[in-house]
This record gives structure tokens, sequence and C-alpha cells, in this order.
């Protein structure tokens, strides 16, 4: 009898050894899982941010102009660190503002309406200097 007392009670502790092992199996499985999981949402969450930030930035400096709007800004360049001059359309009608912080001021009703081109702020400034003194 003590004989079969000793061979069952080994084999409740192998029974014991490998449900303990297929437990910790489990685990591990369940805490890859978690972990994969939590790399997927942190990786989501960083191209999400992403792309938040860069619509930011593409608002923020006004890289999409709209072709269809009632006041377009033809021209816009830095005077000082917080000051610029821009030149705006309304109606078919240029006008030249200057912008600060906490104002913006009416520089000039431009009489001949400056082009459009690829050319740098100063030249379409300096156009229409000349055309107003014209």
């Amino acid at each position: 009898m003590s004989y079969l007392t000793v061979v069952l009670s080994n084999a409740a502790v192998v029974i014991d050894d490998t449900t303990a092992s297929q437990i910790l199996s489990s685990n591990s499985n369940n805490t890859s899982y978690v972990s994969t999981l939590a790399n997927m949402l942190g990786g989501l969450i960083v191209v999400i941010a992403l792309i938040f930030l860069l619509a930011y930035i593409v608002k923020k400096l006004n890289l999409v102009p709209s072709q269809n709007a009632i006041i377009k800004t033809i021209a816009m360049t830095q005077v000082g660190q917080k000051e610029k001059l821009i030149v705006v359309e309304i109606n078919q009608q240029q006008y030249l503002l200057g912008v600060t912080p906490h104002q913006i001021n009416l520089l000039d009703k431009l009489a001949k309406p400056i082009e459009e081109s690829n050319h740098s702020f100063a030249k379409n400034l300096q156009q229409a200097k000349e055309n107003h003194h014209e």
C-alpha cells in the first residue's frame, strides 16, 4: 500500500507540474499577445500624432493656398520677427497690408494690380511702388 501511495503521490506531482507548466505557458502567451497589442497601439498612436502634426504644419505655413477664395494672398514677406507685409486681392483690387501680432494696417491700395509670378516679393513690391508713383 505504501508503494501505491508513493506512486499516486508522484503521479499527482507530475500532473501538478504539467498543469503548472501549461498555466505558465498560457500566461506567457497572454503576455506576448498583450505586448504585441501594446506595440501595435503605440505605433498607431505615433502615426496618428504624426498625421495631425503634419496637418498643423501645412495649415500654419499656408502651404496649400485656396484658389477659389474671395480673399487671395498674392505675396507675403517677413519684415521683422513678427511683422510682415502682405499683398491681398479682393474683387480684382489689390491691397498692401502691414501685419503685426496686434493689428493689421492698410498701407496702400494698389492702382495697378501686381501679376502673380514666381518672382520674389521684393520685385513685386518694387513694381507696385513704380506703378503707384506714375
